[in-house]
C-alpha cells in the first residue's frame, strides 16, 4: 500500500509539471538551460519528453539509496532525463580524420573537401551530427591544426588559377595575390561557420548545437590566417551586429608559441584580447600549468583541450592520455550545503560527506553498466564514422565497454562557499582558515576519484561543477528545510562550485590567487571568472595582466566577463545603461544583453532561470 501511495504522488506530481509546461509560466521548469527555448513548440515536446524520462529513470534505473539521497537533496544525477538513452555527456572530435576520411550523416558520404569553404561547411555539419547523439557538448581540440590542409589547398587553387592568366607578375607578385584571394575565402568561410553555429538546428529543433573550438598554437601560415580571420568574423559579429554565443572559443595560451612578445603567435593572442574585449570570447586555457603539462609532448594532439562550459578529459587508465576521441560519459554533483547544514562537525562532515561519494561513485557504475550495454547501431554517427576512440573495432551489433572505457566518470559539487559558512561561519574568500579547510575538503573529494579510479579501472574524476538549473534547485529545497540562513541559504542561488562568491568584493588577483589552487584538483574541469567593469576594449593591457595573473596562478581554464550590450534598435554596440547612448532608446525590450552564465553566453537574459538571473545581477566588478 505504502508503495501504491508513492507511485500515485509521483504520477500527480508528473501531471502537474506537465500542465506547467502546457500554461508555459515556469520559467525556472521551462529554462533549466538557457540555451534551449523551452517556450518553443519543438523546446515544450523536449521538456514533456525531458520530464517523462526522468519519472522512469528515478522508478527502474536507479538504486534505492541513489534515488533516497537525490528525493533528500543530497545528490543530483545530471542529464537524468538522457539516462534512458544510454548517451554519453560529450566528446573532443577529430575534425581532421573525418574530413580527411569523409563521414557519412546518415545518406550519402561526405568526401574529402577541396578547400577552406567546403571544409569549413562540413564542420558545421559533424557538430549538428554529433549533437544529436550526446546530451552534452561538442567540441573540437585541434581546430586549427585540423583546418590548415585546407586553406593550404584553398591557395594552391588560387596560385594554379592565377598562373594560367596571361600576366607579367612575377612569382613573388603571384604568390601574394594567390594568398590575398585565400584570404578571402577564409574570411567568409568563417563568418558562415559561425553563422551556422548560432543558426543550426538540433535535437528536434529545440536547440543550437552546444559546441566549442579550440586554438591559438598553430604556427603555420595556414593555421595563423584561420585564427585571424576567426577572430576577425567574431568581431565583426551576425548579421545585425549580434555577438556570437557559440562556438564557445577557447584560446590555448602556451609559452615560446603565443605568450610573450617575441613568441610567434603573439600576434594573435593580442587579437584575442581586442577579440574577448568586444564579444567575451575566446576564453583562455593553459597548457603550461602543471596539471596539462604532464601530458605536453610538442604535439599539437598532446595539448590540453576544455569544452562547454569546462569539460577537460586528458588522464586515462586504458591508453593514450589525451582529449582525442573522448569525453565524459556522465556526472553527478553533490550538495555540500546541505551536507555542512547537517552536520554539527567537521569531522562528521568529513564522514557524510565520504558516505554520499559512495553513493555518486555507486551511480555512476549503474549508469556506465547500462551504457555499455547499448550497441554501436544506436549511436551511427559516433561509433560507425569513428568519432569516438577505437569504434572502428566495433561491429554494428557490438556492445560499447571496448570504447567506452576511454571516457570519465566525473564526481562534481556545489556550494564549496557556503558549506564554509555553515561549518566555520566564512566562506573562503574572507578567512584563511576557511580557506584551507575548503582546500582539504577538494582533496579529499579528488583524492576519492583517484582511488576509485585504482579499484575499478574506469577514469573516475573530479569536477567542478557547473551549476544552472541545479544552482537554484539545491537551493529552493534546504530552504524549505531549514529557512533562509544567513550566508548560506538566503540567496536564490548556491556558489558556483569552488569559486568565491560573486558578491563578495576581491580584487581581481586576489580571486584569481585564491581560486588557482583548485583547478589542479578539479581534473574533470574547471573554470574561473574575473567581472570587469567599464569598456575594456578601451584597455587590452589590463585583460593580458588578468589572463597572465591566471597563468601565474596554475589555473588551467579562465574566461573574463564584462558588459556587452546591443541597441536592436539602431545596431549600437557596447555598455547600455538606461539608454542607448547613441539613439537615446529607453526600451529594456529593445536592448540585448550578452552574459556569461555558466561558461558559455547567452543572448537573451529572458531565457535564464531565475537563480542565475539573481546570481548574475550580484555579481560584483573585481578591480
Amino acid at each position: 500500500m505504502a508503495k501504491l501511495a508513492e507511485n500515485i504522488q509521483q504520477e500527480s506530481e508528473l501531471v502537474a509539471t506537465f500542465s506547467e509546461i502546457v500554461e508555459v509560466k515556469n520559467q525556472d521548469l521551462l529554462q533549466e538551460n538557457a540555451n534551449v527555448d523551452g517556450q518553443s513548440p519543438m523546446g515544450q515536446m523536449g521538456k514533456f519528453a525531458s520530464e517523462s524520462s526522468k519519472y522512469y529513470a528515478k522508478e527502474f534505473l536507479l538504486h534505492p539509496k541513489v534515488r533516497q539521497a537525490i528525493e533528500e537533496n543530497y545528490l543530483h544525477p545530471h542529464d537524468l532525463d538522457f539516462y534512458t538513452t544510454g548517451t554519453t555527456t560529450c566528446c573532443q572530435i577529430p575534425l581532421g580524420k573525418l574530413l580527411k576520411d569523409g563521414f557519412n550523416t546518415g545518406h550519402g558520404h561526405m568526401r574529402e573537401p577541396a578547400n577552406i569553404t567546403s571544409a569549413m561547411a562540413l564542420a558545421s555539419i559533424v557538430f549538428q551530427a554529433n549533437q544529436n547523439m550526446q546530451h552534452g557538448g561538442q567540441s573540437y581540440p585541434m581546430f586549427d591544426f585540423d583546418l590548415a590542409p585546407y586553406v593550404r589547398k584553398t591557395f594552391e587553387k588560387h596560385l594554379q588559377k592565377i598562373r594560367s592568366y596571361p600576366t607579367t607578375w612575377t612569382d613573388e607578385e603571384i604568390t601574394k595575390q594567390a594568398w590575398k584571394e585565400t584570404e578571402k575565402d577564409v574570411y567568409q568561410a568563417c563568418e558562415a561557420f559561425i553563422h551556422n553555429c548560432n543558426s543550426m538546428h538540433s535535437r528536434g529543433g529545440g536547440q543550437v548545437p552546444f559546441v566549442s573550438i579550440n586554438y591559438g598554437t598553430d604556427t603555420s601560415k595556414e593555421g595563423r590566417l584561420l585564427v585571424k580571420n576567426l577572430l576577425l568574423a567574431t568581431q565583426a559579429g551576425l548579421g545585425n551586429g549580434e555577438t556570437p554565443i557559440f562556438p564557445i572559443q577557447i584560446f590555448k595560451m602556451k609559452q615560446g608559441i603565443n605568450f610573450s612578445e617575441n613568441d610567434p603567435n603573439y600576434d594573435l593572442y593580442q587579437l584575442a584580447l581586442q577579440t574577448t574585449a568586444k564579444r567575451l570570447f575566446p576564453n583562455f586555457s593553459f597548457i603550461d600549468s602543471t596539471f596539462n603539462a604532464q601530458y605536453y609532448d610538442g604535439t599539437p594532439e598532446s595539448e590540453v583541450s576544455y569544452m562547454g562550459c569546462r569539460t577537460r578529459v586528458m588522464s586515462n587508465v586504458h591508453g593514450e592520455e589525451n582529449s582525442i576521441s573522448r569525453g565524459n560519459l556522465s556526472f553527478t554533483s553533490i550538495n555540500l550545503v546541505k551536507i555542512a547544514l547537517t552536520s554539527n562537525t567537521v569531522d562528521m562532515f568529513m564522514n557524510q560527506l565520504n558516505h554520499y561519494i559512495d553513493i555518486g561513485i555507486h551511480q555512476l557504475l549503474d549508469r556506465f553498466d547500462f551504457q555499455i550495454k547499448k550497441q554501436a547501431k544506436n549511436f551511427s554517427f559516433l561509433y560507425s564514422q569513428h568519432v569516438w576512440k577505437d569504434s572502428e573495432t566495433l561491429k554494428e551489433e557490438d556492445t560499447l565497454e571496448e570504447v567506452l572505457k576511454h571516457g570519465t566518470l566525473s564526481l562534481g559539487f556545489i556550494g564549496l562557499a557556503e558549506a564554509l559558512v555553515a561549518l566555520t561561519g566564512k566562506h573562503h574568500g574572507e578567512n584563511e582558515e576557511s580557506y584551507e579547510l575548503g582546500l582539504e575538503i577538494i582533496r579529499m573529494m579528488r583524492k576519492r576519484m583517484d582511488d576509485a579510479t585504482k579499484k575499478h579501472h574506469l577514469n573516475f574524476t573530479l569536477i567542478a561543477t557547473p551549476a544552472e538549473g541545479l544552482s537554484g534547485k539545491f537551493t529552493k529545497r534546504d530552504q524549505a528545510e531549514f529557512g533562509k540562513i544567513p550566508g548560506v541559504t538566503n540567496r536564490d542561488y548556491y556558489t558556483n562550485s569552488f569559486h568565491v562568491p560573486v558578491y563578495y568584493p576581491i580584487k581581481a588577483v586576489d580571486k584569481i590567487n585564491k581560486e588557482g589552487p583548485f583547478h589542479a584538483l578539479c581534473n574533470a574541469g574547471h573554470i574561473s571568472y574575473i567581472e570587469c567593469d567599464g569598456d575594456v576594449s578601451k584597455n587590452t593591457q589590463a585583460l593580458d595582466q588578468i589572463v597572465k595573473a591566471m597563468a601565474t596562478a596554475n589555473m588551467g581554464y579562465g574566461s573574463i566577463n564584462h558588459p556587452v550590450d546591443r541597441c536592436k534598435a539602431c545596431g549600437h554596440v557596447g555598455i547600455i545603461d538606461n539608454a542607448c547612448p547613441e539613439c537615446k532608446n529607453e526600451d529594456e525590450n529593445l536592448i540585448e544583453r550578452i552574459r556569461r552564465i555558466t561558461g558559455y553566453l547567452v543572448g537573451d537574459m529572458t531565457k535564464w532561470n531565475s537563480a542565475k538571473y539573481r546570481e548574475e545581477q550580484e555579481r560584483v566588478k573585481h578591480q
